[in-house]
């Protein structure tokens, strides 16, 4: 209790110290009720110029090079925008809100490393959807004007660009234009001519809003955006009904079908049918449009009907257990090495994951002309997960379960189903085991399959090759038939260097994305035969002061023998035995594990570059801070134990083994360290000021603080609140505002749509904080959702960061 009393003396110092500061700015204008700016060393983070995002052609003979802005201005946010069913929607132009377009194009030939700049462009554009035409001659992509969308092609040869049509393009179910394979036209969903006006709105109701439940057992887990009324409703049909249409390369379009409310489109492998899916009424309430009902038809390209797959009710009632569907045909895809077949999954279980079954899903395929019987492809124990294609002898199907966190995949023969081989099982959590994935190619059909080698049993897989060293990404070549497994190649320090593509079936050279701490990520080919390799982008790094960084990957032991790291970040020319230790923030986010050994593996490499930005905790390097990233919080539940029954016990162990290691280090001074964490890591933020005296001050963003408003589950937590109640309540720092003793400053998105964490929740929190003295800020940042955008919001978000800092951390008076 005497130390408690100790340090609210020093905050309440610090905090008056601050008010003398706050004053003093706010007389000199009205800055202080406005966006601040912080340090300029920061403001030159977030105006750090972008590197491009890369794209490979079809025939991986030609790079697109795609520029994006910088970040957009607050105005942007606040422009109109409907929240519906789960959706954001920009009703002035029929496309989906806060996206981020890219603003220049340039084509890369990879034989000589010529660049030709796409052309034509209207002035100030915003590219988005962009896509490949099958035989990698040009792309397509839209362009987001003020007043709708429209939709260009860029031939690859030449850069040229021409618009396709007029801004009719609607983008508001997020269905991009999609290619017929062979590349003589795109569908697309389009504003319907005689749509009208916007439903009206009347602050006079009709009557009350009325929900019921009539017996059924309906859980749901905690949703944002969520209809709310009739005129709800409307809105939704209103912006979410468009006309599918085919565009020709000339411009002509061809309406198909009446318009509706299409939730998505794929056309056939081989370019003469489309997978339909369509959204009707009843809708809901209480969950996302996604559980709306859908009706899933194959088309022709005239718009009849050919088949009905399925025609799913309202999907409210689904068991929150993880793993658990809803029943009947679902994941509804075409086969990508057949010209037209239709596979699909449906549950075994009732879609309840949480019954006791020894089988789970079936998994069926259906071909054209869809009047036979379903084939069965295979019966699983787990619950399916995907299928990757090869040829009519080869695919790799793979199933998990959440219980066990189980992976296996089986290889079948599509073409003549029979008893499916294991290839492999594992945990997901143990990464020091995990096969890999299969390097994929474009098939005729223009559609994605594995590249097989040998006598076509032979794939190749890339992995991130976990290991005590930290990754170290491969790549195998593994023969399904056999079981064997040939290394490749294999990633070398100094270097992370991830495999991306391999050209051909020899496996000889292969595509690789290389970088270093000193050296940004760039893509080059590598020659397997002769180690040779060839460098085919330059992108420079934005912010080379930051590489001159010091980068190392500590080692420390949790109490209870749980293995932690943690990568520890030293100001340029920092020397701990001469400089003595230095202010630090830590931050981290606390992960699940069901194994203490896979809990202790090295989950990140020394070796990688680091982008900086506003969410990085390494900008405090600027400051004068040390910076431990990443610091481990495994929470673990062996057997049948579950890893929350002693969350916070685990938490504090796990934080205060992190601050005696970098304490024993010399590299940060024991009461002058900050932890912070965004989403579930500024849960955890509150939690550790809650229930431990071992940090100086919080940094908690966008965070979920009572857990009794996400009653249905949250994170990895499968229970109910009625199952755990004390669970739910000794994990939610609400619960325990009256134990925050250190300077905690909350920050959220005023328009949060992640599941649980809305902006209520540090509303609730900062009042309850406040009503028990704490010394807490709260920073609600107008238009924002989880993750921040706007210019002005994220160079305010570093200013608040860099004054709470400096002064209950920095500078906080000795006890």
């Amino acid at each position: 209790m005497a130390a408690v009393h100790s340090k609210s003396t020093v905050y309440r110092a610090a905090a008056l110290a601050m008010l003398i500061v706050a004053l003093a700015a706010s007389s000199a204008g009205a800055e202080e009720t406005g966006y601040r700016l912080p340090s300029q060393k920061l403001v030159d983070v977030i105006d750090a110029p972008r590197t491009p995002g890369t794209s490979i052609s079809p025939n991986r003979d030609v790079a697109l090079l795609m520029q994006r802005p910088g970040y957009p201005g607050i105005e942007e946010l606040a422009e109109r925008e409907l929240r519906l069913a789960g959706l954001r929607i920009k009703p002035d132009n029929d496309s989906r809100s806060r996206v981020w377009p890219y603003k220049e194009l340039t084509f890369l030939r990879i034989s000589d490393l010529a660049r030709q700049p796409v052309t034509g462009l209207p002035e100030n554009p915003r590219i988005g959807s962009v896509t490949w035409a099958p035989d990698g001659e040009r792309i397509a992509f839209t362009n987001t004007t003020p007043v709708g969308v429209e939709l260009w092609v860029a031939e690859a040869s030449s850069g040229e660009a021409r618009r396709l049509t007029d801004p009719l393009v609607s983008l508001t179910a997020g269905i991009r234009p999609n290619w017929l394979s062979d590349g003589s036209a795109l569908v697309a969903c389009l504003v319907p001519e005689e749509r009208g006006e916007e439903p009206a709105g009347s602050r006079v109701p009709d009557g009350p809003i009325v929900q019921e439940n009539l017996g059924q057992l309906s859980p749901a887990r905690t949703y944002q955006d969520l209809l709310a009324s009739p005129h709800d409703e409307a809105l939704f049909d209103h912006y979410m009904t468009t006309q599918l249409a085919l565009i020709d390369l000339d411009g002509t379009i061809t309406p198909l079908g009446e318009p509706a409310v299409r939730w998505g489109v794929d056309p056939s492998p081989d370019g003469t049918k489309l997978l339909v899916w369509t959204l009707h009424r009843p809708y809901s309430y209480v969950v996302p449009s996604y559980r709306f009902p859908v009706l899933i038809e194959v088309w022709d390209l005239e718009g009849n009907v050919l088949h009905t797959v399925a025609d799913q009710p309202l999907r409210e009632s689904i068991p929150i257990a993880r793993g658990s569907t809803h029943e009947g045909p679902r994941s509804v895809e075409w086969r990508a090495d057949a010209p037209a077949t239709l596979v699909w999954a449906e549950a075994l279980d009732g879609g309840d994951a949480g019954r006791e079954a020894e089988v789970r899903d079936r998994i069926f395929m259906l071909s054209a002309p869809f009047d036979g019987e379903p084939v069965v492809l295979s019966t699983l124990e787990f619950r399916y997960d995907e299928v990757r294609w090869g040829h009519g002898e080869l695919a790799i199907l793979s199933e998990w379960w959440w219980d066990t966190r189980s992976v296996r995949a089986w290889r079948v023969s599509p073409d003549a189903p029979g008893e499916p081989e294991l290839l492999m099982d594992y945990s997901w959590e143990d990464r020091y085991n995990d096969p890999g994935e299969p390097v994929m190619t474009r098939n005729g059909y223009g559609r994605s399959v594995m590249l097989t080698a040998d006598d076509a049993n032979t794939i190749f897989l890339v992995g991130d090759g976990a290991s005590p060293e930290g990754d170290r990404p491969f790549l195998d070549a593994f023969d399904t038939y056999h079981g064997e497994t040939q290394r490749l190649f294999r990633s070398e320090a100094p270097f992370y260097e991830r495999p991306i593509l391999v050209f051909n079936k020899t496996g000889q050279h292969v595509l690789t994305r290389r970088e270093s701490v000193d050296d940004i990520p760039n893509y080059f080919i590598r020659d397997l035969a002769d180690g040779t390799l060839r460098q085919i982008t330059f992108s420079e790094n934005p912010l080379p002061e930051f590489a001159r960084a010091s980068k190392e990957l500590i080692r420390y032991q949790r109490e209870d023998g749980v293995d932690l790291t943690g990568t520890l970040y030293l100001p340029e020319g920092y020397e701990a035995e001469r400089d003595g230790p230095l202010p630090m923030v830590m931050w981290a986010y606390p992960r699940e594990f069901k194994s203490a050994d896979a809990a202790g593996q090295v989950n990140e490499s020394p070796y990688r570059f680091d982008w900086v930005g506003w969410w990085s905790p390494l900008v405090w390097l600027t400051q004068g801070y040390s910076v431990l990233d990443g610091p481990t919080m495994p929470i673990v539940g062996e057997g049948d134990a579950q890893p929350n029954d002693t969350h916070l016990e685990q938490l504090v162990a796990s934080a205060q083994a992190a601050v005696d290691e970098v304490v024993r280090l010399g590299v940060a001074d024991r009461d002058r360290i900050a932890i912070g964490g965004h989403s579930y890591g500024a849960f955890m933020t509150a939690n550790l000021l809650a229930h431990s005296d071992i940090f100086a001050a919080g940094l908690a963003r966008t965070g979920a603080y009572n857990r009794t408003l996400t009653p249905f589950g949250f994170q990895s937590e499968d229970r109910t609140l009625w199952e755990a109640p004390e669970t739910y309540f000794e994990m939610s720092p609400f619960m325990h505002a009256d134990k925050v003793n250190e300077p905690l400053l909350l920050v959220h998105g005023e328009a949060d749509n992640n599941p649980g964490t809305f902006p209520m929740q540090s509303e609730r929190f900062f009042t309850a904080l406040k009503g028990h003295g704490a010394t807490v800020r709260f920073v609600m940042l107008p238009h924002e959702s989880h993750s921040y955008r706007a210019r002005e919001s994220l160079l305010h978000l570093l200013w608040e960061t860099e004054t709470w800092l400096d002064t209950y951390v920095k500078n906080r008076e000795a006890e």
